[in-house]
């Protein structure tokens, strides 16, 4: 099935020109990918697999005005994240330089003035509050939550990209609620206290 059809069929709302960006990217990153070699990801179907995944919580997530994306490498989750949430601050933490160069090459060549790219480890960034923390394929629950602790409050959430092995790890939540939404071999893993939008996710 086509991106557009998948994106369509999930009832996930984008805007105008969220496709047009979306090609221009995979155009910059195939010819990356030949040089720096930025993800494992190489072929046109694969890349629109990657990319329908990283939009996907878009079905069931309210809204929110910030988002941190841990160790967001060619840009999966959060850069896509950002292709289709125009109005939410998204920041990007990446602290390889090949990486975060193409971040930020992305952010230029598509003027997204609601990017924000951090060339650190997440642990090195100041104290600041986000309102969804998201992280794809980086480390295990435990380690991204004590990351963190200091980019959080009780009003935020975080979403982990995990794979079956999430329930393995669902005791590490020092007692948050959590949820976990399945999809084919991905599951979601959303995590919050009693305040915050955790409340408000929608039913697919």
């Amino acid at each position: 099935m086509q991106l557009q059809k998948k994106v369509k069929t999930a009832n996930i709302d984008v805007p105008d020109n969220f496709f047009d960006n979306i090609q221009k990217y995979k155009v910059h990153l195939q010819k990356w990918n030949k040089i720096h070699n930025l993800t494992g990801a190489r072929d046109e179907a694969t890349l629109d697999d990657f990319i329908f995944d990283a939009i996907y919580p878009l079905s069931f997530l309210p809204p929110v005005k910030s988002l941190l994306d841990i160790g967001t490498g060619a840009g999966f989750p959060g850069m896509i994240l950002a292709f289709a949430l125009p109005n939410t601050k998204v920041t990007l933490v990446e602290p390889l330089t090949k990486r975060a160069s193409f971040l930020q090459f992305i952010k230029a060549d598509l003027r997204l003035d609601n990017v924000h790219i951090i060339k650190k480890r997440v642990e090195e960034m100041e104290s600041e509050t986000f309102e969804l923390i998201t992280s794809r394929a980086v480390t295990e629950t435990k380690l991204l939550l004590e990351l963190s602790k200091e980019l959080r409050d009780e009003n935020s959430m975080l979403l982990f990209y995990k794979g079956e092995r999430v329930f393995d790890e669902v005791e590490a939540t020092q007692g948050m609620e959590h949820k976990i939404i399945e999809r084919e071999n991905r599951h979601y893993l959303i995590l919050g206290t009693k305040n915050s939008k955790i409340q408000q996710l929608k039913e697919i």
